[in-house]
């Protein structure tokens, strides 16, 4: 005669939400109190988090299953290391839960946040479900906790948001940072110095909320780069909100007029990854961001921001705008592209400053990558040695000038960084320049021609000066000119141009032997 089996109990997995027993759902309290055994993990020291916010919701007469954790680091003689101990763990527990369940008692375990996220209670799941009756409660993420007491969006429209472990190697997390819209990092603690490398590294770090505990008793927040690495719990994320929405700045109505200011930044030449961490933080903190339309849309949105773009050809105009923003109150930046002192917007702003009636106002200049250093760094380094930075570009300066001063360039066997070599309007310099270049250079000076570098349409030629084409240089590119010791050595992935720092036949009182 066969036997009945008998009814085993049911397995639910319970989110607890970030921390707040009042954001644990009205499911999840019903089933805790209505459970036979409630099971929860913990570290040796033996206190649960999670048995601290379900603790409203339990009943007399329950028993409790107290999983702890046989170690916290991945130090262990176990001889299958960290994770063969945390494995025999992980069987051990679900072996105490099954006898439970088999006993025909219906057992909650336990989760921080969301159950099957970043969760222990997944490896109960995972030996478990297939066997028995099993249900998952959703909680509330700390990633939205987070978001919530820092009252900053996640992520808006089609901005992407991506969660990571701080437990992935500095550069890995970067890499990852950087090709993102908004980010979480989880599992802070140990890992928050490399964590807080890898912001930097992506050049994010200014944008980026520390925050601990959230919704608890013991919350905090602070800016990422203000928190001591000694001081961070397991229980704390790194979160990079929206972009749109995201700045530090107090808000504008908070200011008097003479907290304001005028901030002038390099963008760098391309996109965010040449933009110094200095000059992100003055940009998230402003009220005004001013420039040439072309490079203020290269920012982000920001929801209590205002964006001023205007025509190329207006720089005092833009400068005084900026200035009478300032004398109302407003943090104002001004953008340019590259570094500001550089053909730039700073000239503009400290001339018009100058003035009188702008002495209260405090002016500040943040550099930034220039298009020559960028496109040196793409060919090796040609401006290795001394160098002029000349433009081309008559609009403010005569030709003539133009033509002394590339005279006295190659006279003094400088090498050259060429801006603005060419327009729509402009199109007989370039060959110019050439000639009279190739009135003291040898025709085989290196000459790179670096177009939109760090751009979609990035693209760079290593030519010489007699063979320079001028119809292949416009507004979006920069020559650079070698002097008579620049040179070229072909490579496979391509040439490599330099200018050595030694200059033969000379002598200086540095000279070891000479004095």
């Amino acid at each position: 005669m066969g036997t009945k089996s008998e009814p085993t109990g049911r397995l639910w997995g319970v989110g607890l939400g970030p921390g707040d027993p009042e954001l644990v759902t009205v499911k999840a309290a019903r089933l805790i109190g209505a459970a036979d055994v409630i099971a929860f993990h913990s570290a040796r020291h033996g206190r649960s988090i999670a048995r601290s916010v379900a603790a409203p919701y339990l009943t007399e007469g329950q028993l409790e299953e107290h999983l702890v954790y046989p170690l916290t680091t991945e130090t262990t003689d176990h001889p299958g290391g960290y994770q063969g101990a945390m494995d025999d763990f992980y069987a051990d527990c679900a072996a105490r839960l099954a006898a439970h369940l088999d006993a025909g008692r219906n057992v909650v375990v336990l989760a921080e946040g969301d159950p099957l996220f970043y969760g222990s209670y997944m490896h109960m799941h995972k030996r478990l479900a297939d066997r028995y009756p099993c249900e998952v409660v959703p909680g509330v993420t700390s990633v939205s906790a987070a978001a919530a007491v820092l009252g900053r969006p996640l992520c808006e429209r089609d901005e992407i948001l991506t969660v990571l472990p701080g437990t992935l190697p500095p550069d890995v997390l970067a890499d990852r940072l950087r090709s993102t819209d908004a980010a979480a990092v989880m599992k802070l603690g140990r890992t928050f110095a490399g964590v807080r490398e890898a912001f930097e590294l992506a050049g994010r770090a200014d944008e980026a909320w520390y925050v601990e505990r959230a919704t608890t008793d013991a919350q905090r927040t602070a800016p990422l780069n203000e928190v001591d690495p000694d001081d961070v719990p397991y229980f704390s994320l790194a979160l990079l909100p929206s972009p749109i929405n995201n700045t530090f700045a107090p808000p504008a109505s908070r200011r008097t007029a003479s907290d304001g200011s005028v901030t002038v930044v390099g963008l760098g030449p391309a996109g965010p990854e040449w933009m110094t961490p200095e000059v992100r933080a003055a940009i998230a903190g402003a009220d005004d961001v001013i420039g040439y339309t072309t490079y203020v849309d290269r920012l982000p949105d920001r929801a209590r921001q205002r964006k001023h773009g205007s025509d190329n050809r207006v720089e005092s105009e833009r400068a005084a705008f900026a200035l009478d923003l300032a004398r109302k109150g407003s943090s104002v930046v001004v953008v340019s592209s590259g570094d500001p002192g550089v053909f730039a917007m700073a000239s503009a702003v400290t001339e018009v400053a100058a003035e009188p009636e702008y002495a209260d106002i405090a002016v500040q200049v943040l550099p930034g990558m220039t298009a020559a250093q960028a496109v040196a760094s793409r060919v090796g380094a040609p401006l290795g040695h001394d160098y002029c930075v000349l433009s081309l570009s008559d609009r403010l300066k005569p030709w003539e000038v133009i033509a002394e001063r590339l005279t006295a360039a190659a006279r003094a066997d400088l090498a050259i960084a060429i801006y603005n070599p060419a327009s729509k309007s402009r199109t007989w310099q370039v060959a110019a320049t050439r000639d009279l270049l190739l009135e003291h250079r040898s025709p085989r000076t290196p000459v790179v021609v670096g177009r939109d570098v760090g751009g979609p349409e990035e693209a760079v030629t290593v030519t010489t000066l007699a063979e320079l084409d001028p119809q292949t240089v416009d507004m979006r590119c920069l020559l650079l000119v070698g002097s008579s010791q620049t040179r070229t050595v072909p490579r496979p992935a391509g040439p490599l141009v330099f200018t050595p720092r030694r200059y033969p036949a000379t002598v200086s009182e540095d000279t070891p032997g000479v004095g």
